[in-house]
């Protein structure tokens, strides 16, 4: 595995209708919108509480052609511009290695995250090869792994029971043992995390990420190119990576 995405959660409808009404405040153009309640044949042409004994149709909001076009207009404009861009929230669960989580550790702001810990919870569960992402070792390299893995179960039960080991020893609970499982633990140690982003924040990181050599990266970018208006993020074009 290198990066597993789930749980997206996009703007609600009432997100949508606020954030289009601030992107049009600087030129007072509220009647210009047309953006609201429909489905795939169109807006509603009553309120329909999301009742499909309406029509029959599954409503959903619907962003109109001339909302749309505007924020093309202001994505290509620059950040002063696009500061909706920064209001459109999008939230997500990732699961991927440290070594990524280093690097995306880069985007500070407009980002939150809680982590399942890894300082509080590493003895929690046996350590698997699954657990890792090492689809990229070779022959050596996942034999290593697997020795790296048998120590860290070793000092996961003297953790958890304590008993001796090498004429040493230990209670349970003792931080000496886990002191072991934290710094002998991989950088390819799979961690989880709920993320908060935005489309600002996601228009970075497609910019400067889409071509780097971590699978990773080509993964998240492939994924940010199917969310909704996702021709905001990648510049206002429809060019996708390869």
């Amino acid at each position: 595995m290198s990066i597993k995405l789930e749980h997206v959660v996009l703007a609600s409808p009432e997100q949508m209708e606020f954030i289009i009404e601030g992107m049009r405040n600087p030129m007072n153009s509220w009647k210009k919108t047309d953006s609201g309640y429909g489905c795939d044949s169109g807006l509603c042409s009553a309120p329909c509480a999301f009742s499909p004994q309406w029509c029959g149709n599954t409503p959903r909001y619907v962003l109109g052609e001339n909302d749309r076009s505007l924020m093309r207009r202001l994505s290509k404009a620059g950040t002063d511009h696009r500061k909706f861009m920064r209001m459109l929230p999008v939230y997500v669960r990732i699961t991927a290695p440290l070594y990524w989580w280093n690097e995306f550790d880069t985007y500070k702001v407009g980002t939150v995250a809680n982590i399942c810990s890894t300082m509080h919870k590493i003895q929690a569960k046996e350590f698997i090869l699954e657990d890792f992402s090492c689809e990229h070792l070779n022959r050596i390299g996942t034999s290593s792994l697997w020795d790296i893995i048998d120590i860290l179960n070793l000092d996961r039960k003297l953790y958890l029971n304590g008993g001796d080991y090498k004429g040493e020893h230990y209670a349970p609970k003792d931080k000496q043992v886990w002191w072991q499982m934290i710094q002998l633990l991989p950088s390819s140690y799979n961690q989880t995390r709920n993320v908060m982003m935005n489309y600002e924040v996601l228009a970075n990181i497609y910019k400067s990420r889409k071509n780097r050599k971590l699978d990773e990266w080509c993964e998240l970018c492939k994924w940010i190119e199917s969310l909704p208006y996702s021709e905001l993020i990648m510049g206002g074009t429809n060019e996708k990576m390869a």
